[in-house]
């Protein structure tokens, strides 16, 4: 039941939020019924269908040619939505400003959105049979013009007109500007009927605002800059998970460390998630990264696949080819258990990766342990501290692996020297890391938490959109010092 409301709030923040973007993009920028606006509508409805076949998929069981298919415009548009959001939101405080900036430069021009052209209107002076203000008395009642009427250049009346020629004044009549298309969903203004000409004899020319045309091209003009900036960010953000990881390296001193072990270098790879989107071309990249740095051992924190062992199988094969002087290492993580763990456990194990199911081995000069993850409760295998260093001598450093950050009071509680996890993608997208930051201790990099280090990898891959702003991807080579060194 709880499960039910959670979707139906998402699903209702999901529409509210497409029907904003539709707005300020489409519904703000066209005319009704124009090819732009049709295809911008038809959009605003096929694109969420396939984020949530994107985010389905998978779960029921398609096929797994259907889930690649979905995968990439549909997670892009995830990543696509919320950055133009966040740039239309940014806008709507420039969207006043510019509007103001437009107003006052016409206001400065008179007659700003209006054309004023002379008109022919007979003037008699004063004492001649005109009466000085400019209306033809001196003309027949049957061919003066009344006001606002239409006289053609062939009728009586411009006879007359031109008899009088020599004793006309111009007189101000305002022509109506023919607006462009409004925005939908707002009222023209009071304009004119086409075709009339609109005269005083004695009031200045009136100015006619041109609000629908300004409000237009500010529509358009901000909405562009918003697809513009919005659009880049995900482009990079592509770009920088498709190219691969980048390789960070810290020093970690331990107390216990023995001088023997000072310089050991541990390369702590996490989510890696390999899927529909990122497959075997994505794991060749990270081998190649990690086999570069000739790691002493290799640790590998969870969450490596989104999918199972008969779809996903062969994308992982390039992790045979991990070359470490002390082997590698893997523990699950939260997506293994949407996957099939027992599956991927046993396939990590055929390509020459040692699976550290709640267990420890002892490495020159530490103790190295690893616990399952706790999404393995649901499964009856999740993480066992005690099985894991339970018995071990105290007196030796002990490195912990362990996908989630939140086990770290266990991890104090047991005597653990350094705790490796991934698990928070350093918040992926941001502002996500802000999100992040509620569920976490550490979100990544190293912090400390009483005498144990957590240190907290970005991850290799990406999960959902394969996008990271703000949040880069990497591998981490742990150097691990001695302080008898």
């Amino acid at each position: 039941m709880v499960f039910a409301l959670v979707g139906l709030v998402v699903l209702a923040l999901l529409g509210a939020v497409h029907r904003y973007v539709w707005r300020r993009f489409v519904g703000d920028t066209t005319a009704p019924g124009s090819p732009l606006r049709r295809a911008g509508t038809v959009a605003a409805f096929v694109l969420p269908l396939l984020s949530i076949g994107a985010m389905t998929s998978g779960r029921v069981g398609a096929p797994f040619w259907l889930q690649q298919v979905l995968a990439w415009p549909g997670f892009l548009w995830l990543a696509c939505l919320l950055y133009l959001t966040l740039a239309l939101l940014v806008g709507e405080v420039v969207r006043p400003v510019l509007l103001r900036v437009l107003a006052r430069r016409d206001g400065a021009t008179p007659g700003a959105g209006t054309r004023t052209v002379p008109a022919p209107a007979i003037a008699g002076p004063a004492g001649e049979g005109g009466t000085g203000t400019g209306t033809p008395a001196d003309v027949p009642d049957g061919t003066r013009p009344r006001t606002g009427e239409l006289v053609p250049s062939h009728s009586a009346g411009a006879s007359a007109r031109s008899e009088a020629a020599g004793r006309t004044a111009p007189e101000s009549v305002t022509e109506p500007v023919v607006e462009p298309a409004t925005e939908p969903g707002r009222e023209r203004e009071t304009e004119p009927a086409a075709g009339t000409l609109a005269t005083s004899a004695t009031a200045p020319a009136t100015t006619l605002a041109p609000g629908p045309s300004r409000r237009l091209f500010v529509s358009r003009v901000v909405g562009g800059a918003a697809a513009a900036a919005g659009l880049a960010t995900v482009g990079y953000g592509t770009y920088g998970v498709l190219r691969g990881p980048s390789v960070k390296r810290i020093t970690v001193p331990l107390a216990k460390l023995p001088r023997a072990a000072h310089g050991f270098r541990i390369a702590v790879v996490s989510d890696i998630h390999i899927g529909p989107i990122l497959g075997r071309a994505h794991t060749r990249r990270i081998v190649d990264t990690i086999n570069a740095t000739s790691p002493d051992l290799v640790a590998v924190v969870g969450d490596l696949v989104d999918g199972s062992v008969a779809d996903l199988g062969s994308a992982a094969e390039p992790l045979s080819a991990l070359r470490a002087r002390h082997g590698s290492f893997f523990v699950t993580g939260n997506h293994e258990y949407f996957s099939g763990a027992e599956q991927w456990v046993d396939h990590v194990r055929e390509l020459g990766l040692i699976p550290l199911e709640n267990a420890r081995v002892e490495i020159e000069g530490f103790d190295l342990a690893g616990v399952n993850d706790i999404a393995g409760e649901t499964e009856g295998q999740g993480p066992d501290f005690g099985r894991a260093l339970g018995d071990r001598d105290r007196g030796r450093a002990a490195v912990l692996l362990a996908h989630q950050p939140v086990v770290i009071h266990d991890a104090v509680e047991h005597g653990v020297d350094l705790q490796l996890s991934g698990h928070t993608h350093g918040g992926q997208l941001w502002p996500g890391n802000l999100l992040a930051e509620l569920a976490n201790p550490t979100v990544a990099g190293l912090e400390r938490y009483g005498d144990t280090q957590l240190f907290v990898s970005r991850g290799a891959g990406a999960w959902g959109p394969p996008v990271r702003v703000g949040a880069p991807s990497d591998i981490t080579v742990v150097e691990l010092a001695s302080r008898q060194a």
